[in-house]
Formats: structure tokens, C-alpha cells, sequence
């Protein structure tokens, strides 16, 4: 299959290949398969891990507490590090690079969504390989696990990318930890991402990155709703670039919805939020995968977290499993008071309405 826009997740232990410091032979490697790629016509963005990584090698490893602050001054003075190695390997090529610093703040309001989704296309169609990065300096909550791989789906939704690589540490998803159980057998192409296949992800083995193969899998949910195809696979394979853009069985391979989402809606995947999740009872999650309906405050069985009006929030049923993905009509506040009630009740509990639904189902995408 010929993709044409592929975004490639680069994970730290990928950047360092398996030592404390940015392994430059590496780099060099990678870039050189990215410049074969674009010579071809190919449009690329990276999402790039390794701030911290390069901010400790260039402070000398210093022994730090693994607090927040700590971590932000490491990849303040590490960004502009990893930028410069960057450009110095792609100006081999004569390929321009650009930074472009985000969080999920800026895909989950609308105008700024389409901001960021201008930019990148203003840099592909200039010919310019858009270095994404999470703006860990001055945001304090999206230094966590897993954020990068995350963020290379949203990314991946943001430019309706037709691939999303996530190179990392391991061959891809297997059976059973393969670090334990030696009868481990690779999957090479996974069509449907249920609860099975998250019993099956391990977690992060090096504890040079912030993500584990769980987020991977997230990550991959989130990017096949959004139209893309996803391959995670190892860093390490000889020339993995390019023979996973011409579509080689290699890693494992995440198949997209045939279905493209609409861009109303793929806002609304990118600009997801983890910070409050609503609950619903079984009726209020028949209605609204089988019927196509509304969430109303009726079916609201729980509220956890914080939420504002206009947030994009994960509906979960009972067991745990994230059913849908909406943006709300009413802050979490608000609907705590008026779960389990019906709608004509609204504005007698709180003294205004936004109207009878929590969240429509026009604003609603299933999982």
C-alpha cells in the first residue's frame, strides 16, 4: 500500500539505542532512511522523544530528584540539544526540519486544533519534516507515562495520516511478556483492539522512556479510529523505516477503520483528555452503541475526575472499558448533580440548561 503521509513515533530507548546518551549512529541511521523517504515524495513528521535524555548527557548526569521541576529543566536544556542534532543530520540532506511543541491543550479547543493542523500542512507543503514534541518546560501534568506515544496518535488524527510507526525497544505485541515466557509468539496484524489484547502488553523494560506497550496499544486505538494505519515494531530492525513504509510484514500492524472519520470528529479524538471519565449503566451504553442515541443525564451512573464544559471525555460502562469518546455540555460539577435524573429535570437542579444531553450524538464517537 502506498502511504503517502507517515508519522513516525521515536521512542528514547530508540534515540539512545539502549546507552544513557543519544546514540549519534543511530540518529544518523534513521535520518538517512527518513531522506530516502522524502526524496520519494513521501510527507514525514517525527515525534520525538529524548529531551531528558539529551538534557542529562549535556549536564553531565547529574543526580537529580525525580520530581516534576526536575524533569522540566531537563528538557528545557535538552530540546534545543536534540533539535540541533536534528538539523545538523538532515542538513546532510538538505532537508529543513521545524520544531512544534504541544499539548493536549492545544487539540482539544477547536481554533487551536485547526491552528496546529495548519502549521503542518503549511510545513509539508513546503517540503519541511515537522519535529513534534510534548511542550514538557511549562506543562506539569503531561510529563507521564506513556504521553509521547499518545501523542504521536493524535498527531497521526491531527494530519490524517495514512501511517503512524511507533519504533521501540521490542519486536512488537506479543502472546505473553516475551522477557518471561520463552513460547512468546509475535502477533503480526491485529484487526481488532479489545480488552484481550491489553491483557496481553507488558510494560516498559529499559526505564530510559515514559511509555510501556500498553499506551502503544492506546495510542493505536486512538490512530485506526482516526483512519491511519499503525505498525509498532523494533528500532533496532536494519532499515525498519523503509521496508514498514512500503508495507513489509514487519513488528506488528495495527489495521485502520475503512471508514474515514469526518474532521469533527477526529478533533474529537485528538483533543481527548484523561483528566475525568463519566460512567454509564448498561441501558445508557445499548442506547448509545446499538441505537445511535444521546447520552442523557438518566443513564449516568458515576462521574470520576474534573472536567469543564466543551472537554473531550471518555464514556465508560461498568466493567472499566471505554465505550465512546465525546465532548460534554456540562462540567463534571454539573453533571454529578444531575446524574440519574431525567432531562426535563435539569434546570430545576442546577437553575439553567445547556439542553437535555450531557453530551450529543453528534459530538459522540464510539469505540
Amino acid at each position: 500500500m502506498p502511504y503517502q503521509r507517515i508519522v513516525i513515533k521515536l521512542g528514547t530507548s530508540v534515540l539512545t539505542a539502549g546507552t544513557p546518551y543519544l546514540s549519534r549512529p543511530r540518529l544518523i541511521d534513521l535520518v538517512r532512511q527518513c531522506a530516502r523517504l522524502h526524496e520519494a515524495g513521501r510527507e514525514l513528521i517525527l515525534v520525538s522523544s529524548g529531551a531528558m535524555a539529551a538534557g542529562k548527557e549535556q549536564m553531565g548526569f547529574p543526580d537529580l530528584p525525580p520530581d516534576v521541576p526536575a524533569k522540566q529543566m531537563l528538557s528545557a536544556v535538552g530540546q534545543p540539544r536534540l533539535m540541533g542534532v536534528y538539523g545538523q543530520f538532515f542538513g546532510i540532506y538538505d532537508i529543513p526540519v521545524a520544531q512544534m511543541l504541544l499539548t493536549r491543550e492545544d487539540l482539544q479547543g477547536r481554533r487551536r486544533y485547526l491552528n496546529a493542523r495548519q502549521t503542518l500542512n503549511a510545513l509539508l507543503r513546503h517540503r519541511v519534516i515537522p519535529i513534534v514534541n510534548e511542550n514538557d518546560t511549562v506543562t506539569a501534568e503531561e510529563i507521564r507515562v506513556g504521553d509521547n506515544d499518545n501523542l504521536s496518535a493524535m498527531v497521526a488524527t491531527l494530519a490524517e495520516a495514512d501511517l503512524l510507526i511507533m519504533l521501540t525497544d521490542q519486536p512488537g505485541l506479543f502472546t505473553t511478556d516475551p522477557r518471561t515466557d520463552p513460547k512468546a509468539r509475535l502477533i503480526p496484524r491485529v484487526e481488532t483492539i479489545d480488552e484481550e489484547l491489553y491483557a496481553m502488553a507488558g510494560g516498559s523494560s529499559t526505564g530510559l522512556g515514559t511509555g510501556g506497550m500498553v499506551t502503544k496499544i492506546q495510542a493505536a486505538e486512538t490512530a485506526t479510529r482516526g483512519g491511519a494505519e499503525v505498525v509498532i515494531a523494533s528500532g533496532d530492525e536494519p532499515d525498519a523505516l523503509l521496508r514498514l513504509a512500503r508495507g513489509d510484514a514487519l513488528g506488528t500492524r495495527f489495521l485502520s477503520r475503512s471508514d474515514r472519520l469526518e474532521h469533527r470528529k477526529r478533533w474529537i479524538l485528538a483533543g481527548y483528555t484523561t483528566s475525568g471519565r463519566i460512567i454509564v449503566d448498561a441501558g445508557a451504553a445499548d442506547a448509545l452503541r446499538r441505537m445511535g442515541r444521546s447520552l442523557l443525564p438518566i443513564g449516568i451512573a458515576a462521574v470520576e475526575g474534573e472536567f469543564q464544559r466543551g472537554d473531550t471525555v471518555g464514556v465508560f460502562t461498568a466493567s472499566g472499558r471505554e465505550m465512546a469518546r465525546g465532548l460534554v455540555r456540562y462540567a463534571s460539577a454539573d453533571v454529578r448533580r444531575i446524574a440519574r435524573h431525567h432531562s426535563d429535570d435539569i434546570e430545576t437542579i442546577l437553575g439553567y440548561t445547556y439542553g437535555p444531553t450531557v453530551i450529543h450524538r453528534n459530538d459522540l464517537v464510539l469505540l
